[in-house]
């Protein structure tokens, strides 16, 4: 018999802050500043989105096309941990995840978790990939420059790939193996699994010059 949890009105209001406080202050999860944040890598600037407090938008921007770009980054992360069979759908698993991954980045570093998350989607972003062109018959790889929005949903797609690797099998936890994932990537850190696979795929899109 499948029992689901029915969440009481202070429960949603503990796991959600309290929406109206949250964007007046433009908190992220009631805690973390956003206004003096700056994206410094000019070719994604305007896909990264992180003014709004709001990371539930309930697929709000679902049917209309790219406009992904205008969701808070913060939620798009919490979309990318539920891809995989053993978390699908599973909104609040992840979004408790994300909220308590930030809190264990500011116990390590002293800053803002925003701040590391944008600066980790920079690093992990790549810049070049390649695509396999036919000619005669023969396909040839050929190196493309990757779209701006292409290489934040890359960045993303890693991170979270990362974290999901590290604690599969582990004694720690997924939001333990989140943040030190969001510390290295945002230091450049190429043992970070995001930061390798880009490495990985711009050193093949090289080769295929």
């Amino acid at each position: 018999m499948c029992l689901l949890k029915r969440w009481s009105a202070a429960e949603k209001k503990n796991l959600y802050g309290n929406t109206m406080e949250t964007e007046q202050n433009h908190l992220v999860f009631g805690k973390w500043e956003t206004t003096d944040i700056q994206v410094e890598d000019p070719g994604i600037k305007r896909y990264v989105h992180f003014e709004s407090p709001e990371i539930h938008t309930s697929g709000r921007h679902a049917h209309q096309q790219f406009n992904k770009s205008n969701l808070s980054i913060v939620e798009r992360l919490t979309n990318k941990l539920m891809r995989g069979e053993a978390n699908t759908g599973k909104k609040i698993k992840a979004y408790e995840t994300i909220r308590k991954s930030f809190d264990a980045v500011n116990k390590r570093t002293g800053e803002n978790p925003v701040k590391l998350l944008i600066q980790a989607i920079e690093n992990a972003g790549p810049r070049e990939e390649t695509v396999r062109l036919k000619y005669g018959g023969i396909s040839v790889p050929k190196a493309v420059d990757t779209a701006s929005q292409r290489r934040v949903d890359l960045a993303l797609m890693y991170i979270a790939q990362g974290a999901q690797k590290a604690a599969f099998k582990s004694k720690r936890t997924i939001d333990e193996c989140l943040a030190s994932e969001i510390i290295a990537a945002a230091k450049n850190d190429v043992r970070s699994f995001s930061v390798s696979k880009k490495e990985e795929k711009e050193r093949v899109a090289k080769a295929a010059r």
